[in-house]
């Protein structure tokens, strides 16, 4: 598996893992596509490398993109589902689902961590729901959680503690 960074051209792949990342529990019939469009979902891929803190890492094995993580600082009033702070970048991931439960998104979470460790950033964000397996990963990553709402976690990671 190769880790590297998200080449411009590859933002179409973002867009696919966000719509990958929206977690439909117990339903056989996934968000429609059109669902991409709405602002507040729409505002993890726009503009990519114009908000604070873009960055996105993807998964690579054998040519094909697999898996990717992605993370932005937004700002109020646009702040997304994870925010905690100013300057703290929430980050989002997805892992094709023949790839999951092999590494692949601890992978993706360790390169996206050591990227904002290196800049400087004191922790980063997300937002999960509270039925969604990958609960456990980011538990095993030491993500707290620090806010939650009926259905979902938003989770704090302390990057220089």
């Amino acid at each position: 598996m190769i880790y590297r960074e998200l080449d411009p051209s590859e933002a179409g792949f973002l867009k696919e893992m966000l719509y990958v990342s929206l977690f439909v529990p117990g339903e056989k019939v996934p968000c429609p596509r059109s669902v991409l469009e709405r602002p507040e979902l729409s505002k993890y891929y726009l503009k990519r490398g114009s908000i604070p803190h873009d960055f996105a890492v993807v998964a690579e094995t054998d040519g094909l993109l697999v898996g990717a993580v992605w993370g932005r600082a937004h700002l109020p009033p646009h702040a997304g589902y994870g925010f905690v702070g100013i300057d703290i970048p929430e980050i989002g991931m997805a892992v094709n689902a023949e790839f999951r439960n092999q590494g692949v998104g601890a992978g993706l979470m360790r390169r996206i961590t050591k990227h904002y460790q290196e800049q400087g950033l004191q922790s980063i964000s997300l937002n999960v729901d509270k039925r969604n397996p990958a609960n456990h990963l980011y538990d095993r990553l030491n993500f707290q959680v620090v806010k939650e709402n009926t259905h979902a976690f938003i989770m704090q990671k302390l990057l220089n503690p």
